[in-house]
This record gives structure tokens, sequence and C-alpha cells, in this order.
């Protein structure tokens, strides 16, 4: 084969994807097994799709809060430089498998989409019931810090993509994100929405007065990710809030790895 997408958790990816690349295969890898090697591209196509380039046989996708993050983040990045992130997200369910999805079907918090639903997605898509995934554990916390393992790998994986070292995040984890971005420069509305309706890959939806927002229901089995509620921070010097709602499953896992095999076959 000259390519394969990884998809069977971290200690597959460790032990195959060495064979894979001996053998001559080029390796995109979904799990977190390369995320924090610095010698494995940790690619977003419309981000940085130039770092391909540079790959030894592995390419790392990263992972779902990261991808469908940057994806809003980034453009504000390139246009203002970003210094800062405070963050809060909302996990969907899928995102442990299917057993915990289909044992949520029903529960409080769970609802079906009507049938024949203007925006195009199946009835049987359910809105979830947030369920934790991962534990804390001695082995996940960063030695001295107190952090557990999975926030500070999102920090390394969004400095990696943006190319700034030096960026901070304090998230909590996935799906519906609420963001306040510190900006280096002074910002206008006018101008961040300019900059994010220009981006590739990503729907601005925001006109609250028809009460149009970011939200999972409307980003499920979507391509594209939503950014909305765009708003001046007032706590926050050159501070901008918004919400970024995005499909886990598609942008922030499989999708990803489909446009990054686009990429090598160009």
């Amino acid at each position: 084969m000259d390519l394969a997408l990884f998809s069977a958790g971290g200690a597959i990816s460790k032990e195959f994807a060495p064979i894979a690349v001996k053998a001559g295969c080029v390796v995109i890898d979904n799990s977190n097994a390369f995320r924090m090697d610095d010698g494995v591209p940790l690619v977003i196509p419309e981000i940085n799709a130039g770092d391909l380039k540079h790959h030894h046989g592995i390419i790392a996708n990263p992972n779902c809060t990261t991808a469908i993050t940057l994806m809003a983040l980034y453009p504000l990045h390139q246009a203002f430089g970003v210094t800062r992130i405070f963050a809060s997200s909302y996990q969907a369910v899928s995102g442990t498998g299917p057993k915990p999805s289909r044992n949520s079907s029903g529960r409080s918090g769970s609802r079906r989409r009507p049938a024949g639903d203007a925006r195009g997605v199946s009835p049987s898509n359910r809105l979830q019931r947030a369920a934790p995934c991962g534990r804390f554990s001695a082995q996940r916390l960063h030695q001295g810090r107190g952090e557990d393992g999975k926030r500070r790998a999102q920090d390394h994986a969004s400095s990696r993509l943006s190319r700034q070292r030096d960026l901070r995040a304090r998230p909590v984890y996935r799906a519906i994100p609420s963001r306040q971005r510190r900006i280096s420069t002074a910002v206008t509305l006018a101008a961040a929405r300019t900059a994010l309706e220009k981006a590739p890959g990503l729907d601005v939806v925001d006109d609250p007065a028809k009460k149009e927002y970011p939200l999972p229901l409307a980003a499920a089995e979507q391509y594209n990710c939503q950014v909305g509620r765009l708003r001046l921070d007032c706590a926050l010097d050159n501070g901008l809030c918004f919400w970024v709602a995005g499909d886990q499953l598609l942008k922030g896992a499989a999708l990803n790895a489909v446009q990054i095999a686009e990429e090598l076959m160009k």
C-alpha cells in the first residue's frame, strides 16, 4: 500500500505504523501516538498543509478539540496575533465510542431531531448527554504542575499548528466551546468577522436578532465548522469572545485525515 489511515488506538499505531513506513507506506495517524512528537508533522490542511513536505512517513491528525478550535482561532491569529486563550468546551458522547452513544439514547438531555429538518441531518442524530472522556490519574498528570496530560497535549498541539511557541490555553474539552481570545492588537467586530468569513472550512453563523448561533445540532454531519456570537470582551483589553462548533467525527477526526490524504495526492 502507498497510503494508510490508522485509527485503531495509540498502542496499535505505535506498533504498526513504523512497520508500515518501513514497507514504503505513508501513514496518517488518527490516534494520540505521535501528536507530541516534534519530528512528526501535525496537520490541519487549511492551516499548515506545507508541513506535509517534511514528513518522514508518519503524519499526525490533531485531536478534535484542537482541530475545531484552530479552524476559528488561526484566521484571527493571522490577522491580529493571538497571545492568550481562555476556553471552555463541551464534549459529545460519541467521543467515547459507540457504546456510550447508544446508551445515552432516551436519557435526560437527549432528543431526536424532527424528521424533515431543514438542516438536512438524519432524524437519528441526537443531542446527547455530555459524558466524561478520560480520567485523572497519576500517570496522566504533568509532573509538578497538577495538569492533566490531555490539556497539556492541546497546548502543545495548538502551539505547533499556529507556530506560536508561547501560546497559552486554559481548556476544558470539546464540541461546542465558548472562547475568549486575548489579541495583541486592537480588533473590531467588523475586522474579526471579515477575517473569519475569508477562512476556508469555516461558516460564520452570527445573527443574534434571528437567534442564529453555532450549535452542535446544526454542526453535526457538516464538513465546515461554525463560528459566531462574536463580541468584544468587557474585561480584557483587545479581547474577543465567540463560540465555535464542529463535528468531532468529521473535521475533528476522519474528514481531516482524508483532507491530509488529498493534499498528499496533489
